[in-house]
Formats: C-alpha cells, structure tokens, sequence
C-alpha cells in the first residue's frame, strides 16, 4: 500500500495529535519524503480508509485496535521513536 495520506489522532483532536502532526511533517521533510497529506485529528474519526497511516500515543492502542496500518508511539515526544518507527513505514509503503 502506498502511504499518501497520514492521520494524528489522539482523543480530542486537539492538543498532542497536533503536536504529532508538526513532527511528522518535520520529519517527512527530513527524509525527503513529498506529497503526502497530513491530518490530525480526535480517535473518533478514525477509520479504514480515512487515511492510509495512522499515528497514535500507546495510551489509544487498545481503542485503535481496528485500525490496519498504524504507528503505536511509547512517547509521543520522543522525535527519534518517531522518525525510526515512520521511515521504517514509508520504506514498506515504497516497495
């Protein structure tokens, strides 16, 4: 599957999600990757479909659980977790 869509979420679509959203921006132009639409947005929206990738805290795990293609972040902070977990995701998209 292609990744051209990227879905933040957390639980009211605010605060971290956004903040999340910013990184993964960040790091998407760090990695030269283009073209690829970010969101965020509250858990609640988030659906198959939606997006093709979604990013979400350790705390979500268990409510995203129907979600096919995610990214499960121990610390949402954390930009290096961020960029392994989300270079190693567009790799296997690419290929």
């Amino acid at each position: 599957m292609t990744v051209k869509s990227i879905m933040c979420c957390c639980g009211s679509g605010l605060g971290s999600s956004l903040l999340v959203r910013m990184n993964v921006e960040k790091i998407m132009k760090e990695l030269g990757y283009s073209g690829i639409e970010v969101l965020h947005s509250s858990l609640s929206t988030a659906a198959n479909g939606v997006a093709d990738l979604f990013v979400i805290g350790k705390d979500l795990e268990a409510s995203a659980s129907e979600l096919e293609n995610k990214i499960v972040l121990d610390n949402i902070l954390d930009m290096t977790e961020l960029k392994e977990k989300l270079e190693t995701k567009l790799k296997q998209s690419c290929n």
